[in-house]
């Protein structure tokens, strides 16, 4: 269908606006202005609000993990996961993702053109990580510059190793080339990491600020993944954009990141699925001891985020094969905030920090006719988010991607 009405739904628009009972037009895969004509298509008793968006995803994780960087995997396994997984944010509701890290830019343009199912991608390709450091998942033997053979072209890179800002300037001018639209750094030591400590700090504030050259340079910026106050404030004085994790931002430092305008990106979901079961992701069970005390951690930091007045997006971060339930990252931060909070940051900020203001992430007209009919009111029992099933009917670019109706 090109031209069509969505009728009988309640109407959540991302604004945080209260529900309304509203006819939605679309016309060539945007929302029309109101009055357009078109085919009716019935929505009654469902509530309708935008295409989810995650603006932390790792679509080339989607295989055992360990297994996978010990080439006990194939190609073709690994491409099937992938693709599943994208397959599988589709139909939990999210039409827009934000890869930070893994895939290659042939999974954004084979998504792109159709030919699997999957959320409009946006991708960093490999992560940016200094020699050692989060995001390299080596053993211990193997020399540094054996770890690019880990890639699999055109379809996962985890990450590039650089020993200082030379190598990182030269590493982040690949990542653009192989169709990068930003940059992330690992900035700290990380939950799933084989040789560090979350209160590691990673590249100097020098380094940094080449890579947030580079991506000015563009028209592009840069986000890092951080946990410690130390690594965020580098990162902030160099110039980055976002924050992901900040499990121990202190109000200081939201201070910093408010002042310099730095957007916040928490990652719930991956902490009760490492703590409900590490194994399935393909890690070992020792990972398990560096989670207890994050959730907590980032929970008191989400709080104080809010209170300095920081754009907070939403991120999931889920790793392995286990990413069918996305969308409990919204359930997840409903239960810290409110429903409508969790909304707004999966929509409307998400949109912000992702570069696509206007684009995605409300229901007006001009915008992406991306949008979800669920089966219930997920602003009155959020946990309908956590359940695929409950997305009736997802709608990206106009086009018809699921219907359970």
């Amino acid at each position: 269908m090109e031209r069509f009405q969505v009728v009988g739904a309640t109407v959540a628009d991302g604004t945080g606006r209260d529900p309304a009972d509203i006819t939605v037009p679309v016309e060539d895969g945007l929302i029309a202005r109101p009055g357009a004509s078109g085919e009716r298509f019935d929505a009654d008793g469902l509530t309708m609000t935008p295409g989810l968006i995650d603006a932390h995803v790792h679509l080339g994780l989607s295989s055992p993990i360990e297994p996978q960087f010990a080439f006990r995997l194939s190609a073709a396994e690994l491409a099937a996961d992938i693709f599943a997984t994208a397959g599988a944010a589709l139909d939990a509701g999210f039409t827009t993702v934000r890869d930070t890290g893994g895939i290659d830019g042939g999974v954004v343009t084979t998504i792109a053109k159709g030919k699997v199912r999957g959320p409009r991608v946006l991708s960093c390709g490999p992560v940016q990580c200094q020699t050692g450091g989060h995001g390299y998942y080596g053993a211990e033997w193997e020399p540094t510059e054996l770890w690019s053979s880990h890639h699999i072209p055109g379809l996962c890179a985890l990450s590039m190793q650089s020993g200082n800002a030379n190598e990182l300037r030269g590493n982040v001018r690949e990542a653009f080339r192989r169709g990068a639209s930003f940059l992330k750094l690992c900035v700290t030591g990380g939950v799933v990491s084989g040789h560090d400590q979350l209160t590691d700090t990673q590249f100097t504030r020098e380094e940094i600020a080449v890579a947030v050259q580079e991506a000015a340079a563009r028209g592009t910026y840069v986000t890092v993944h951080a946990h410690n106050n130390e690594g965020i404030r580098n990162a902030v004085e160099a110039g980055v954009r976002c924050v992901e994790h900040g499990t121990d931002i202190d109000e200081p430092t939201a201070a910093l990141m408010a002042a310099r305008d730095v957007a916040l990106v928490p990652t719930f979901a991956v902490v009760e699925q490492l703590l409900r079961d590490t194994a399935a992701t393909g890690l070992n069970e020792s990972i398990r001891e560096r989670v207890l005390g994050v959730r907590e951690r980032m929970a008191e930091a989400l709080a104080v985020a809010k209170n300095a007045g920081l754009r907070i997006g939403l991120g999931s971060d889920l790793i392995g094969p286990a990413q069918n339930h996305r969308g409990e990252e919204l359930a997840l931060r409903a239960a810290l905030e409110t429903p409508m909070d969790a909304l707004v940051a999966a929509t409307k900020t998400n949109a912000e920090i992702l570069g696509l203001s206007g684009e995605v992430g409300v229901i007006a007209p001009g915008s992406q006719a991306d949008f979800v009919l669920w089966n219930g009111n997920p602003l009155e029992n959020p946990q309908l988010f956590s359940d695929p099933a409950n997305a009736i009917v997802v709608v990206k670019a106009g086009r018809v991607v699921k219907d359970l109706r």
